[in-house]
């Protein structure tokens, strides 16, 4: 899937499509504006994608110290671009690794 198409689903379903990863599922999540959600999912998965995207969604909340803890785990550098520009970032990386 392709970003494009990603976003796609996000403004015209109800819930995410079928067969995503729980990682993705978080970001379609937040993107849709329910936060609570988005973090579930990410706290779900125990892994460096997983990681990052729990480092993002701290981050859009305003809890930096939190935030850079989870880019630690991620392996990842705490970010400053605008939390778009990194949602997307993340969003064409977990695509291309379901793809790959």
């Amino acid at each position: 899937m392709k970003l494009s198409e990603f976003m796609g689903t996000i403004d015209f379903k109800q819930c995410p499509p079928s067969g995503l990863s729980v990682v993705l599922e978080a970001l379609w999540w937040v993107r849709k504006g329910d936060w609570e959600k988005a973090h579930d999912l990410a706290q779900e998965a125990d892994s460096r994608d997983g990681h990052w995207v729990h480092a993002h969604l701290h981050r859009m909340e305003g809890d930096f110290a939190n935030a850079s803890y989870w880019y630690g785990r991620a392996g990842k550098t705490a970010q400053s671009s605008a939390f778009e520009e990194e949602w997307k970032t993340i969003a064409v990386s977990l695509l291309e690794n379901e793809q790959s």
